[in-house]
């Protein structure tokens, strides 16, 4: 194994289990993690490399899952699925050798071990390929067959053998059997599992029970039992005649946490409480972060195994899932924790609200974002026709809302807003913007449905609505960003800035100092329009990647604001197809300005997380707070984050904490993987031109706005206003004297 990852063992140091911890399991024990074919959602399936990262990534106990294949002779091979072809390249290397088989009763056609010897698999070009197109393919022919033998070398916690296909193998004069009672002379089988009661009934009486557990694997409920022709759906209903010869069962998930057509859960079944209550342990099957269960997780994978491991009626006793760290930081640093308070870095502020959750800027995606424990809700603030300041996530309504159903006769093209042409919210009336839905919309990148069941529920908010629901709630902080207010100023007649300043004041915002605000914009002259209020945070959004920041620039950006807001490339510089190359020293530099940093935007969905972060949000976030140290996660799944930071899991090697969270190593998978890293442009440094912006120009005069007017400038706060107002008086009443006294006034 390549000596980098290897090094990952040695920064790992989680203590055995917690005996203060209660879990709801059989015997009270956390539940085990199972490593299917060991980190298969990385490597290929059943790889060293794959068994190798799941010992040195996962909890100290977790346990190795092989699925036996056999050769002609005999061998034993660890290898999901009967049919090879499925994920290595045998087709390629022996094209004539494909058969079709009786296998349980279905015809199957492939390339099946069985036809092969032990030195036509080990001494050709037969080599492991990802079956998944969510997965890396970079390690595709690279890596050979692993056998059951090897497994003893890598020295596992505990490993687990699965043998599904007994009547298989013995209808191809392949003694199952045989092979497992001689292996288990010479390797410590902890599970022995199969889904055919007469395999697991005959070899019962020959193994050492001690030291085996036996398991019985349930298929799909409409599955036909190879042996008793029952289906499993049927077996399930009598969990006492598999307690006469197993100690556990291992059920897809799906038994236990039923989800409808439209994949929302159901009411958990009694199974697992039911072989409790027979002495049965139960191990749940079918997780990966790749593969969600349920709209009702968020695309968050810890969610899904909190649902299983940490409810107040049961606990499993284990879980087979393709992504060992996921699970052990579920279990590990998750579970028993989810009521305490946030108390670690970084500030967490919403996206448009939980917008992952429900419609952008709608009241619901803005109350859950509250409930989710978000430390700031944000408002994209956006103008109507009439001069009413929206929340809405975009000034073109037609991906977040209903507008295209109604108002498309009102499309239009803005060069100075977009490119492509759209609904615009100055187009429409505040009447007309109240008359639409809200709407969940897919982003661009993630290219995954949201919450379907949800998609238009919920109502748009003015900022004034906003403001109350965030001042109702007594602590969460507000985000207030301000775009495109040079064109509607001087195109439209809008002054954006007037009217969040005067609403702000209208709630009192501008003395409150229990609740944060901050004022964001990527325009400098917004920021200084609100300079007069000084407990009114400013932050500027840098949209553009960047690759530095000279001193220059970074003065320029203290004239402004207090902190930047950047996008994720201008941290984290990765390829195309997900692997992460460098990590930039562009927070480093803010913070020696002593310029805080958030990050933004971050999505759950396994489709926008590199590969480094093993497809898995905590991990992103862990590596932009731990590692990256900024400020702020700038987020549309609140929960996620705020679920992070109840934490006590850290990236730093410690013996207190229940687990480490892993430390990504930029290039380094590219590297295992002898794979030159593509050549990119470095991403250009800020320029201190691109810093400033022009003043806003005046403000038009319109039919609704009659009146021309200065650019707009937030009133000064508390005694400033009054001074203000005093000195205007005082040199009123002065001029007056100075009339009277030259005889003007009679």
């Amino acid at each position: 194994m390549h000596s980098a990852l290897a090094n990952w063992q040695q920064e790992v140091f989680p203590p055995p289990d917690d005996p203060s911890v209660k879990w709801l399991t059989l015997h009270g024990n956390r539940p085990l993690v199972v490593a299917h074919g060991g980190f298969s959602g990385l490597f290929p399936d059943s790889s060293q490399p794959a068994y190798n990262l799941a010992v040195t990534t996962a909890l100290p106990d977790v346990v190795l899952y092989c699925e036996l294949q056999l050769t002609k002779e005999g061998k034993g091979l660890c290898k999901t699925d009967i049919r090879l072809d499925n994920s290595t390249n045998i087709a390629m290397v022996y094209p004539k050798r494909e058969k079709t088989y009786d296998v349980n009763g279905q015809q199957v056609r492939g390339w099946f071990a069985v036809d092969f010897t032990e030195k036509e698999l080990f001494e050709s070009q037969v080599s492991l390929v990802q079956p998944f197109l969510s997965r890396p393919d970079i390690f595709d022919n690279l890596l050979p067959f692993i056998t059951v033998q090897d497994i003893r070398g890598l020295k596992p916690p505990s490993f687990w053998l699965s043998v599904p296909y007994n009547m298989f193998y013995k209808l191809h004069n392949v003694n199952v059997e045989k092979f497992v009672l001689e292996t288990s002379k010479s390797v410590i089988i902890n599970y022995l599992s199969s889904p055919e009661i007469t395999f697991l009934k005959s070899i019962g009486g020959k193994i050492n029970k001690v030291k085996t557990k036996l398991i019985f694997q349930f298929l799909k409920g409409d599955a036909v039992e190879p042996t008793t022709k029952q289906e499993y759906s049927a077996i399930l209903k009598d969990l006492a005649s598999i307690k006469t010869f197993a100690s556990g069962i291992l059920v897809p998930k799906e038994y236990i946490w039923p989800t409808n057509a439209d994949k929302y859960l159901e009411a958990p079944t009694s199974l697992v409480s039911d072989a409790h209550k027979l002495g049965l342990e139960v191990f749940a099957a079918g997780f990966a972060n790749d593969m969600p269960g349920s709209f009702n997780y968020s695309y968050d994978p810890t969610k899904e195994y909190l649902q299983f491991v940490d409810n107040s009626e049961f606990a499993v006793d284990g879980v087979l899932t393709d992504f060992p760290p996921t699970a052990s930081e579920a279990i590990a640093c998750m579970a028993h924790n989810q009521k305490m308070l946030a108390v670690r870095d970084p500030l967490v502020i919403s996206h448009n609200g939980a917008s992952g959750v429900y419609a952008a800027s709608s009241d619901l995606a803005y109350q859950q974002a509250i409930r989710d424990g978000a430390d700031a809700i944000d408002c994209s603030v956006q103008m109507s026709k009439d001069g009413i300041p929206f929340c809405l996530a975009s000034v073109d309504l037609t991906g977040d809302t209903t507008a295209v159903t109604t108002f498309m006769a009102r499309a239009s093209l803005v060069p100075e807003i977009q490119s492509k042409t759209g609904i615009f919210s100055f187009d429409l009336t505040a009447s007309e913007i109240q008359s639409l839905k809200p709407q969940i919309a897919v982003p661009d990148e993630t290219l995954l449905p949201r919450n379907p069941a949800n998609k238009n529920n919920g109502k748009l908010l003015t900022l004034t609505e906003f403001l109350d629901l965030a001042k109702a709630s007594k602590s969460v902080g507000i985000l207030i960003n301000i775009e495109n207010a040079p064109y509607l100023a001087s195109k439209k007649g809008l002054s954006v800035v007037d009217a969040v300043s005067k609403a702000l004041a209208n709630a009192s915002y501008d003395v409150i100092v229990t609740q944060e605000v901050y004022i964001q914009s990527d325009d400098t002259s917004v920021l200084s329009s609100f300079k007069n209020v000084t407990n009114y945070k400013k932050i500027l959004t840098i949209r553009e990647e960047i690759g530095d920041v000279p001193k220059q620039s970074l003065d320029e950006i203290k004239k402004f604001a207090d902190t930047v807001e950047l996008r994720r490339p201008s941290l984290i510089k990765s390829t195309t197809d997900g692997f992460v190359l460098n990590f930039t020293n562009v927070v480093e530099k803010m913070h020696s300005a002593n310029i805080s940093v958030f990050v933004a935007v971050l999505r759950n969905e396994y489709t926008v997380i590199a590969f480094d972060f093993f497809l898995d949000p905590i991990i992103e976030i862990a590596t932009y707070v731990q590692q990256l140290k900024v400020d702020g996660i700038v987020t549309e799944f609140p929960a996620t984050a705020t679920s992070y930071k109840r934490c006590p899991c850290t990236d730093t090697p410690s013996q207190q904490a229940p687990y480490n969270i892993l430390q990504v190593k930029p290039n380094e998978l590219l590297e295992f993987a002898e794979v030159e890293p593509p050549a990119q442009a470095p991403a250009p440094a800020l320029k201190p031109s691109d810093v400033t912006d022009p003043p806003l120009p005046p403000v038009l005069r319109t039919a609704t706005n009659p009146a021309v007017t200065e650019p707009a400038k937030a009133p000064a706060r508390n005694g400033q206003t009054a001074n203000t107002a005093n000195l205007g008086l005082s040199l009123f009443l002065m001029m007056v004297f100075s009339l009277l006294s030259l005889g003007c006034y009679h």
